[in-house]
């Protein structure tokens, strides 16, 4: 069944139905203040970009070199976030029989005061290897640079979370679930096939595995007063991109569950473009369903599967058409579109700000008129 809100019922009554998610936009001083990723997300030498612009086949030293990259720049730029890494391994088609490894690296902000297993958590995925066929293939789109978005996102808000958490501890205000929320990022291997069908069995290794292993870990007794009794329990949104960085994408919103955050998502994109923040073409909507209906979804298979299948809410972000350079060699940086590119970062930034409640951190400039909630 596809859904979409009554005309009689607003975005407001809606989010007033779902407490835990109610939150304040961010001002449009907020919004102005959000940095461009610049050259830093540069296909030819960009610092987050250019490192992963390689084939990124699993096992193979491209992949290892794309998984030294966010190491480094977690260690070097981010020190305060928890890193590990989840391995697995699987057969494929192209294996001989033997386990070919898997290996899903997990970036983590919390609450300095928790406990494991009592923050939720805003999870941020994309994966980042890439097609075994044909032989060379890059992925810029598919799926580079969402990852550089990714690492640019955790730059954005590493401060404002640090200087959340350093208010609320002056203040005495942590310990509850819906005031306890970090944000981790999940750059996920294996997604691809190596065969020359995709199919359940080899497709989502990295995914399946992590699902299953979240699934059946499970948290400290601690965390049972919090209702997350396993790390996917703690998940209070899974944002997938994929397929992003060419030119005029169209987004649908795919999931009744989770259309009202779709059209959060759809509300920043079109507020940026308003205040010209924005670099691609004003007249142009990434977000295209903004007006309110659900698209289909049962066609798309990727890295969400394992976790909605367990009862985790999805955002999906990738195109309704996927980009004509897909699963070809032209899906390299020179097919990248700069300015999308761009954007897309600053629009999951501001979306991630906004998730975890950064208004209340924010010194709105005096003499600014505060904005109406979700006008």
């Amino acid at each position: 069944m596809f859904f979409s809100l009554p005309p009689s019922i607003s975005l407001l009554s809606f989010l007033l139905l779902h407490p835990t998610h109610a939150y304040k936009p961010l001002s449009n001083t907020f919004l102005r203040a959000i940095p461009s990723p610049g050259a830093d997300i540069d296909w030819r030498n960009g610092s987050l970009l250019a490192p992963l612009l390689v084939p990124r086949v699993p096992g193979t030293p491209g992949q290892a070199t794309a998984q030294h990259h966010f190491v480094n720049y977690f260690q070097t730029e981010l020190p305060n976030w928890s890193l590990e890494w989840q391995n697995s391994s699987s057969r494929t088609p192209v294996s001989g029989g033997a386990e070919l490894p898997f290996a899903n690296f997990i970036a983590k902000r919390e609450p300095p005061w928790v406990k494991p297993g009592q923050a939720n958590l805003l999870t941020l995925v994309a994966h980042y290897d890439s097609k075994y066929q044909p032989e060379g293939f890059i992925g810029a789109i598919d799926s580079a640079a969402p990852c550089a978005m990714l690492m640019y996102v955790a730059r954005v808000v590493d401060a404002y979370v640090q200087r959340m958490y350093d208010e609320m501890q002056a203040l005495d205000e942590g310990g509850t679930v819906e005031m306890d929320m970090g944000v981790q990022i999940l750059f996920l291997d294996g997604e691809e096939a190596f065969g020359e069908e995709w199919n359940d069995e080899d497709s989502l290794y990295g995914a399946r595995a992590l699902a299953q292993q979240w699934s059946t870990s499970k948290n400290p007794a601690s965390a049972k007063f919090y209702n997350y009794r396993t790390p996917l329990n703690q998940i209070s949104l899974f944002l997938l991109l994929d397929l992003l960085g060419a030119a005029n994408p169209s987004i649908p919103s795919y999931f009744p569950t989770t259309h009202w955050a779709y059209l959060a998502l759809s509300n920043i994109e079109a507020r940026m473009r308003s205040l010209d923040l924005l670099e691609s073409s004003p007249a142009q909507s990434f977000l295209s369903d903004g007006n309110g209906t659900v698209g289909a979804h049962a066609q798309i298979s990727d890295d969400h599967l394992p976790f909605i299948s367990k009862g985790v809410d999805v955002l999906h972000v990738i195109p309704r058409d996927f980009p004509s350079v897909w699963h070809t060699l032209d899906d390299d940086g020179a097919h990248l579109d700069m300015s999308t590119v761009r954007d897309w970062g600053k629009i999951v930034a501001a979306f991630a700000l906004e998730w975890l409640d950064m208004m209340e951190v924010w010194d709105e400039p005096e003499g600014t008129r505060q904005q109406k909630r979700w006008s």
